[in-house]
């Protein structure tokens, strides 16, 4: 999956709902950076441990009841250990009990359209029902690097120790270390889920997205997922095609106290093509001869659309740069004035 634009590049068997183990701990760990860039958790927190939390099974770094780590500790231990102990702590830190964050988990899937998912745990023990697909994966995943890049601070770390230097972290992540590129994200393993892995890289402004379930060893799992990644990388490019905020053109104005104003691109513009595409690449501008005023900053005006072989690929609004107000006497006295004052200073 492209990671930007969210293109499935290769796919089999995406919507078959299989147990994921930790790779369950993409949406807690989503959920944990919404709410540090929302203001609402700090990284210099400090989260308590309760005896659930601490009786918790599975990989674990044997946290205390007695003991506080701060939350960049606790993503430490999540992201490059897996930690059960951690993830359990922070949900009960962040909604009351580990119950009322599954279902804000719950809640968050349903908005992202994992519509294969039915979390019933933060952790990923094997649990009746507590299911999610090889394309849910995908789509959380996405979030979390998208719109939380500094996950990858975390999501990066090959070895590290906490309390200290007493207790030394791992990856389990085997691509951390050997794949160019790798920026993530996430194993799992159970008895019953065998081996899963959402992992992720990005080489050359093209980020990709391999998720892996049910492999029957860890050893197949990374293979397979960087086979999947090769695949992506040797066929696809992302091809930049223009900037947020490039001017494309001057609309004439229609009454307004100025005569033009700069129609700009609203966001960056970029396609997921094959490699070698590029030369049939084609840029169809829709945008009016003239605008009527009064004209608002941010307002779309129109749109660049991209074309390859005749089939639209992608779309970018093409917005007002400032405002521009519509004709008065009042209005023209005033810009006048502004003007021939900056006249003066300058």
């Amino acid at each position: 999956m492209n990671n930007i634009l969210g293109k499935v590049l290769y796919d089999y068997n995406m919507h078959e709902q299989l147990r994921p183990a930790s790779v369950t701990k993409v949406m807690t760990i989503l959920l944990i950076m919404e709410a540090i860039d929302s203001g609402r958790l700090s990284y210099t927190d400090k989260i308590p441990c309760s005896e659930n939390a601490s009786s918790m099974g599975g990989s674990q770094i044997w946290l205390d009841v007695r003991e506080e780590l701060t939350v960049d500790e606790m993503l430490k231990a999540i992201c490059v250990a897996s930690a059960n102990d951690c993830t359990v702590a922070m949900s009960e830190y962040l909604c009351g009990s580990e119950e009322a964050f599954v279902a804000k988990m719950n809640e968050k899937a349903k908005e992202l359209g994992m519509n294969d998912t039915c979390f019933k745990n933060c952790h990923g023990i094997d649990e009746d029902g507590h299911v999610t697909s090889p394309y849910d994966i995908a789509l959380m995943s996405r979030e979390l690097l998208n719109n939380h890049p500094d996950i990858t601070k975390y999501t990066t770390i090959w070895m590290d120790s906490l309390r200290d230097g007493k207790s030394e972290l791992v990856n389990t992540n085997k691509l951390i270390r050997n794949y160019k590129g790798a920026t993530g994200l996430k194993t799992g393993s159970t008895s019953s889920a065998l081996f899963n892995l959402s992992a992720s890289a990005t080489r050359d402004n093209l980020s990709l997205i391999a998720v892996i379930m049910k492999a029957p060893s860890t050893k197949i799992r990374f293979s397979e997922a960087q086979k999947l990644l090769d695949y992506g990388f040797n066929n696809y490019e992302y091809k930049k095609l223009s900037n947020k905020g490039d001017l494309l053109k001057e609309l004439p104005i229609n009454k307004g106290i100025e005569p033009n104003i700069n129609a700009i691109l609203e966001d960056d513009a970029g396609i997921l093509i094959q490699k070698g595409q590029d030369k049939n690449i084609e840029q169809i501008l829709e945008l009016p001869d003239i605008i009527s005023s009064p004209v608002k900053q941010g307002q779309i005006l129109g749109n660049i659309k991209y074309l390859l072989d005749g089939e639209e690929i992608g779309k970018v609004n093409i917005i007002a740069e400032k405002n521009i107000d519509r004709i008065t006497a009042f209005s023209m006295i005033e810009y006048i004035y502004t003007k021939w004052f900056s006249l003066l200073r300058a």
